[in-house]
């Protein structure tokens, strides 16, 4: 394994660059029924898919090797739930956005290699939905890693109808295990063997069609994006104990260890999705007193007393006008300092026009 360390951070700084944004939209009626969304990629018809549910069109026979789904709240022609809806777009890159058995495979990947083998037109299908060529199926299977989803997640699934992929949208429960590449991005659901490819993320009403799971919340799913760089190794939670797991790509558990630079924050951490934004509704508050602070230069004014001096003469005026009367006088009194300074021999020719323009001085100053 090349450079654990350099693709930790990486990872890490996938998380902080911001990778959770939202697109919202409200779960409205259909006329489909849960078969009805095979053959379409159409982002309007969203299949539920519990955790051991084949759904429609299965490649495979399920290769899965972990603990059956949990019973579902309704039936397959259930009516769809009315709930605001909102799908979290989020890096494949986060640690702990998977998780898995230390030394435990969710999948078996050699058993879903064969089955594929055994039906060339199953094969030649699944190769075309998955960008490859059919030879190359052995060896495509055996880069990704079988994980289990820590999420509800959104995919573009794809059912087998007479000899081709069909695409449709599905959410995939929490727990359900897939096979992921480098990038951290689904590829294989191991219940059915189908291949998975990024979700179409629709506006407005969207019709959930499916069995709805016991914790299922349409305002809490994800769509896994590709992570900035493919990654040698992926940082996941240990379903068992809670404990960081880092897993090689390519590697179904035989080379887990500890990382020795694990994500600083706990395994259970709600990094998908972030509480109420409380913090961010204190804040404005703590703007609000700041507002007040420009008044504070009115505190300068409270030593009114030593104020007198020449430093600052226009606030004397408002001083003169709170205070007595009498400090008033005070201006004429430094007026005849003025002409003893400059002894000018015009003074005695017009002794009342040299006070006037005094006068004007000293208040001008």
């Amino acid at each position: 394994m090349r450079s654990p360390r350099h693709v930790r951070r990486t990872a890490l700084a996938a998380l902080s660059a911001g990778v959770l944004l939202a697109v919202a939209g409200c779960g409205g009626g259909g006329d489909r029924t849960a078969k009805g969304t095979t053959g379409t990629a159409e982002a309007k018809d969203v299949l539920l898919q519990p955790l051991a549910s084949p759904g429609p069109g299965p490649f495979t026979a399920s290769t899965a090797l972990t603990a059956a789904s949990p019973s579902p709240t309704g039936g397959p022609d259930a009516d769809p739930t009315s709930a605001t809806r909102t799908v979290h777009r989020v890096s494949g890159a986060v640690p702990g956005l998977y998780g898995g058995t230390r030394s435990v495979a969710a999948c078996d990947v050699e058993q879903q290699a064969s089955l594929l083998a055994g039906d060339e037109d199953k094969a030649r299908a699944f190769a075309g939905a998955s960008g490859i060529e059919a030879v190359q199926i052995p060896g495509y299977l055996k880069s990704l890693t079988p994980v289990v989803l820590r999420a509800d997640a959104q995919v573009t699934n794809h059912g087998y109808s007479a000899g081709s992929a069909t695409a449709f949208q599905a959410v995939l429960q929490a727990g359900t295990a897939v096979l992921v590449d480098s990038r951290g991005m689904p590829r294989v659901r191991c219940a059915c063997g189908n291949p998975l490819a990024p979700p179409v993320v629709a506006d407005g009403e969207v019709a959930h069609r499916g069995e709805r799971w016991p914790g299922y919340d349409p305002a809490r799913v994800l769509a896994v994006e590709p992570g900035v760089k493919a990654a040698t190794s992926l940082i996941i939670v240990n379903t068992e104990d809670n404990t960081w797991i880092e897993r090689a790509m390519g590697d179904s558990g035989g080379r887990d260890r500890t990382p020795d630079d694990p994500p600083p924050f706990e395994p259970d951490a709600d990094l998908l999705f972030p509480s109420p934004g409380r913090p961010t509704e204190s804040a404005p508050p703590d703007t609000a007193p700041t507002g007040p602070a420009p008044s504070e230069p009115q505190e300068p004014t409270d030593p009114g007393a030593p104020e007198p001096s020449d430093d600052t003469p226009p606030e004397e005026p408002w001083e003169y006008e709170e205070g007595d009367p009498d400090v008033a006088p005070e201006p004429t009194q430094v007026f005849p300092a003025e002409p003893d300074g400059p002894p000018e021999p015009e003074a005695p020719a017009a002794p009342d026009e040299p006070m006037e323009a005094g006068l004007d001085d000293v208040f001008a100053g």
